[in-house]
């Protein structure tokens, strides 16, 4: 089995690798899912350990990173925010060696994006970015995979996200114009993504043929879109904002309806946990328009390929 070369020696963006890289990690994500399915498991990573930084609490991130490291024939360490001593009564700098000598990866899932930048820079191993306020990018990876295993051909169609700017449309937002994908970002002009993501989603696009769109006018947005994606509309950290968002966003739910002002037989992505009834209908999950779960299930194979990668 090919594992690809990638140049960087960490996965903290969506933007630390080309086009080609990420395609070659989908070609390894398909042999290893195939390669699941029935059952066979390749100890690419035998004897490696893998540190698992959560400072923020998830279920598909810690399942599939486990789950993944034991069927590539590693470990995987799972460490609680408040049982190590990360930024506190240890420098970021020092725990990023510590772990360097203890282990062969570090996957962290936080809040501030600088923090996994400043683990990266010190540490001797790979940094995988689980999750931060800014970005997430093995999500989006496992978006754009679960597309491609449908339409191989990513610069030839439209998505579009339905919701909040957060770190879920700045990832889908860059990973569409390094394939070249036209991406529509419906949301209230409060809630737009960082103007400094989207100069650099346009700076990319102008190689790539990338086609970007923000807008607050839904129907505008999923006009012609071959994917439809959504979030909830509280992050974590912002509970005391749901109320508030609920309110902004209550125009902004992906319906049986909205579905029908694409024009086209679309397909729906969400990345999980879903509020059924805020950001989805439970009718929209349960149709055969949803491919919702095998996204999730996607998580488990795309991380595989990206430790593959990395930590070999």
């Amino acid at each position: 089995m090919k594992i690809p070369k990638l140049n960087s020696k960490d996965c903290l963006t969506v933007t630390d690798f080309s086009a080609n890289e990420l395609y070659s990690l989908f070609e390894l994500t398909d042999k290893l899912k195939k390669e699941t399915k029935k059952g066979r498991f390749r100890p690419v990573l035998k004897n490696k350990t893998l540190a698992m930084i959560f400072e923020k609490n998830s279920t598909r991130t810690r399942v599939s990173f486990e789950t993944g490291m034991y069927q590539l024939g590693g470990h995987a360490l799972f460490l609680s925010g408040n049982e190590i001593q990360l930024g506190r009564g240890e420098t970021i700098e020092d725990t990023a060696k510590v772990l360097s000598r203890f282990n062969d990866g570090i996957m962290i899932r936080t809040f501030e994006h600088e923090k996994v930048v400043e683990l990266a820079k010190h540490a001797d191993i790979p940094v995988i970015n689980g999750l931060t306020d800014s970005y997430h990018p093995c999500q989006a990876l496992t978006d754009f995979f679960t597309i491609f295993e449908r339409d191989q051909n990513l610069d030839e169609m439209k998505l579009t996200y339905i919701g909040d700017g957060n770190n879920m449309a700045h990832s889908l937002i860059l990973t569409a114009a390094i394939f070249g994908t036209d991406i529509s970002i419906g949301c209230p002009a409060k809630y737009s993504p960082d103007i400094k993501v989207i100069e650099k989603a346009y700076e990319i696009a102008g190689k790539t043929g990338s086609k970007i769109e923000v807008t607050s006018n839904i129907e505008e947005a999923v006009a012609d879109a071959d994917y439809l994606y959504t979030d909830v509309w509280a992050s974590m950290g912002q509970e005391k904002e749901a109320q508030k968002r609920k309110k902004a966003f209550a125009k902004y739910t992906i319906s049986m309806d909205l579905l029908r002002k694409t024009g086209k037989d679309t397909k729906v992505l969400h990345c999980l946990p879903a509020h059924r009834g805020e950001e989805i209908s439970a009718e929209v999950m349960a149709s055969p328009h949803s491919i919702v779960f095998d996204q999730a299930e996607n998580r488990l194979h795309c991380q595989k390929s990206i430790m593959c990668s990395l930590m070999k």
